[in-house]
């Protein structure tokens, strides 16, 4: 009997040493703390979502989706092989170049109209505090930190650990200039040694005047927060990138809901949706857009363009690792939406309406 608590307690003590890492990042606290319960999307202690949002699906249990994760997983859930690349040299992109290049899952670069942007940079290689769990495929990780040139905004849609990598951060941390997250987020990099006044963190449907002619309004999602136990103290965002000559949706991870339609009406129509496509699955439905549904929400964005993202890189949810683009591409073509579908680091023509990419996914076994 004493052995087993001196054993359980120790695996506690164990635990919460390791949770007090730096990477953990830090809880709302202060003057920031204060904004945070004010929000109007801040009730019972916690951020809520505009729909009723449970975790789960009805009917299903961490029991079950533990069991059909650990042991009855599909064939295919990673590449056979290592994925194909194309790995654009983004320190030497000419100023006058209007680019958008995929790094694999939700992170990605975009030089437009004389500014850099990065949005959720992992490439540490991993998507967890785990070092060894959720490995990022074979191919995938072609851009470092010493790749990434200065970067005029840094978009952060929430905390969790595929969307914010505190070693990535913490190296790119002297070429970042602003950073722009919702409320409660910032916390953690400042934490991380940033500067207060770098960072901008706005709730749902504020707008920021940014510079030369650049502004963002910070929109809803469905989704959660937390990179502890502890969940929803940080609020999960989209956001909309009005810049002098374009107009782009930022999408965070989100479940579908009528908040796209509403998006769309208010700010749309957008030359370009960036939208989240992949790790969903039946029994959380909710905060994972089917493949399907992410086609129907770049349409209720009044879209001209998609680019699905949130695949290609980590096995998060239990399905083919090339699941997400077969049936986004499939729904693409029978909406008739236009979607590009790149391969990681592969250079997208954000003006040239005549460049062509094909399946390349299909040539993988």
């Amino acid at each position: 009997m004493i052995v087993s608590l001196v054993f359980v307690v120790a695996i506690i003590a164990a635990v919460y040493f390791f949770m007090q890492q730096e990477k953990f990042g830090s809880q709302p606290t202060g003057e920031r703390l204060e904004l945070v319960r004010v929000s109007p999307q801040y009730r019972e202690g916690a951020f809520q979502n505009q729909s009723n949002t449970p975790s789960l699906t009805e009917g299903a249990s961490y029991t079950a989706i533990l069991n059909e994760f650990f042991f009855k997983k599909k064939a295919r859930q990673k590449p056979s092989q290592i994925l194909p690349s194309v790995k654009t040299n983004l320190l030497k992109l000419k100023k006058e170049e209007n680019v958008w290049v995929w790094m694999g899952h939700s992170s990605y670069f975009m030089q437009i109209d004389g500014k850099t942007i990065l949005v959720d940079p992992v490439l540490s290689g991993v998507a967890s505090p785990l070092s060894f769990t959720t490995r990022s495929f074979p191919g995938s990780d072609i851009y470092t930190a010493d790749d990434i040139p200065a970067i005029d905004f840094l978009f952060i849609s929430h905390d969790h650990w595929d969307h914010l990598d505190y070693d990535t951060i913490k190296k790119l941390q002297p070429k970042i200039k602003t950073i722009i997250t919702g409320l409660g987020t910032g916390e953690h990099v400042e934490h991380w040694g940033f500067k207060k006044e770098m960072i901008i963190e706005k709730d749902w449907n504020e707008t920021v005047n940014l510079t030369d002619g650049f502004t963002v309004t910070v929109t809803p999602a469905r989704h959660f927060s937390g990179r502890t136990f502890k969940r929803n103290t940080a609020l999960w965002v989209s956001f909309v990138l009005q810049t002098p000559l374009h107009k782009i949706y930022i999408g965070g991870d989100s479940g579908y809901d009528e908040h796209f339609k509403t998006i769309g009406k208010t700010h749309g129509p957008f030359d370009l949706a960036i939208l989240e496509c992949g790790q969903y699955d039946k029994s959380w439905k909710y905060i994972h857009m089917m493949p399907e549904e992410v086609v129907q929400a770049a349409a209720d964005l009044t879209a001209k363009k998609l680019i699905a993202v949130h695949w290609g890189k980590f096995a998060l949810g239990n399905h083919a690792w090339d699941e997400p683009a077969v049936r986004v591409y499939k729904a693409a073509q029978e909406k008739k939406m236009k979607l590009l579908t790149p391969m990681i680091g592969e250079q997208v023509n954000i003006d040239d309406e005549s460049q062509v990419f094909f399946p390349w996914w299909e040539k993988i076994n």
